[in-house]
């Protein structure tokens, strides 16, 4: 794993970049330590020898996503905190509001996968990941035109998924 590190190192780092850039916080850690602390988790995991760099890159996706999504779930716990902070969804315009709260994102994207895995895994890899098409197809195995096939119906599912859960946050508690 560590030559594989090695070789995609500056992607990866790009990647992490990125994906602080889209987060909530995002001076709060810098693309270095976020993805130092990916690599941790990498390490610690079993069974991810025999990875391609595409595949390893797809995991990578995967756990900068959860370790953005935990940090905003703890500063949200804090005395002070609690206050959402929207970011950007570039991919996945919404009609009332051109931002998405990141924990908003996590859970829609948990029922899309209930619904269909590839989707999810498709939306973690262009959002989070900042891969192609193309290199979604070869980490998923799938075509190319499979991959726009389910970007464009997964984008549908997230923007009436996301617009009714903010909705839900608007409307008076009783």
């Amino acid at each position: 794993m560590d030559a594989l590190v090695a070789s995609v190192y500056a992607t990866l780092r790009d990647l992490a970049g990125r994906a602080i850039q889209r987060a909530p916080g995002r001076r709060s850690i810098s693309p270095t330590d976020l993805l130092h602390d990916c690599y941790l988790k990498l390490v610690h995991s079993r069974g991810i020898q025999g990875f391609d760099q595409e595949q390893f890159i797809a995991l990578t996706a995967r756990v900068l996503r959860n370790l953005l999504v935990d940090r905003e779930r703890a500063r949200r716990t804090l005395k002070r905190g609690a206050a959402h902070e929207r970011l950007t969804l570039r991919d996945v315009p919404l009609e009332n509001s051109e931002s998405v709260d990141l924990l908003d994102l996590d859970v829609a994207l948990e029922r899309l996968a209930a619904v269909d895995e590839r989707q999810a895994r498709i939306v973690e890899l262009r959002f989070f990941g900042g891969l192609t098409q193309e290199e979604i197809a070869h980490a998923l195995g799938c075509s190319v035109r499979t991959v726009a096939g389910d970007w464009k119906m997964a984008r549908a599912w997230l923007h009436r998924e996301l617009s009714r859960m903010e909705s839900e946050d608007e409307s008076p508690s009783q």
